[in-house]
């Protein structure tokens, strides 16, 4: 009867901390496509919450702004504490105090959804991509290590500005596109729940191979190397695969 109590006490708590975290997301998205808005105009329409189906499964992408720049793809983080990562790692740290919150890579989840948009509007071969991961909400980037932006969310539009270079894109063609995403997006929650499912299960799958010490990339043998700062498990097809995981002892 305890283990029963303390099994749904574990259900409920988890239930509410992915409700505030869920909540939390929509609030920074919120906050991004109300800061979009002020740009779109024939040379600028924004798109926000689109979710591509794709050989791959689904992708869903916070906002996407089609310029005849090109498009700009933006990930939207709302945290708070200290945010810690390098591109090429598979997480993040979110520091707290003393509390240390792993969350996934947001540069890979974008480069995700720019191969996603490189899926669907395979036809313009021309499109220039601009991946751009913003931070709203109370967080302060710490060693932040990318060549793409990073930025806080009262810089977004400044980058987007930025980044007006050579156009590849007419504003037929920025029409074009816009209607052929917003066909195309699958709409229901129904759908949006697959997608969460989807994603939950390739969480768990590469914690699983992880902890069997294969590489969630490329399937290979993860193995103990010793670098700068001390031992780290490698990836033994290393230098194709660079895929580095954490020591412990």
């Amino acid at each position: 009867m305890v283990i029963l109590f303390v099994i749904i006490l574990a259900i409920i708590v988890l239930a509410y901390r992915y409700d505030r975290i869920n909540i939390k997301g929509i609030a920074g998205e919120s906050n991004i496509a109300r800061k979009l808005q002020k740009i779109q105009n024939e040379k600028f329409m924004v798109l926000n919450d689109v979710l591509l189906k794709t050989q791959k499964g689904s992708s869903q992408i916070d906002h996407v702004v089609i310029s005849i720049y090109g498009i700009f793809v933006i990930e939207t983080k709302n945290y708070s504490g200290w945010i810690h990562g390098n591109e090429n790692s598979e997480f993040w740290t979110q520091s707290i105090y003393k509390n240390k919150i792993k969350f996934r890579n947001p540069i890979k989840q974008n480069w995700a959804h720019v191969y996603a948009l490189k899926e669907v509007l395979s036809d313009f071969k021309q499109i220039s991509y601009h991946p751009i991961v913003v931070f709203s909400g109370r967080a302060v980037l710490k060693n932040i290590n990318s060549r793409i932006p990073v930025i806080y969310s009262n810089q977004l539009i400044s980058m987007i500005i930025e980044k007006q270079r050579a156009p590849n894109l007419s504003k037929k063609q920025i029409k074009f596109i816009a209607n052929k995403l917003r066909t195309v997006s699958i709409q229901g929650g129904k759908a949006r729940k697959i997608h969460v499912d989807q994603v939950n299960a390739q969480i768990r799958e590469r914690r699983l191979k992880e902890k069997s010490l294969v590489c969630p990339r490329c399937g290979g043998i993860l193995i103990i190397r010793n670098g700068q700062y001390g031992k780290f498990y490698g990836c033994a097809n290393y230098p194709e695969c660079r895929y580095t995981k954490t020591y412990k002892t």
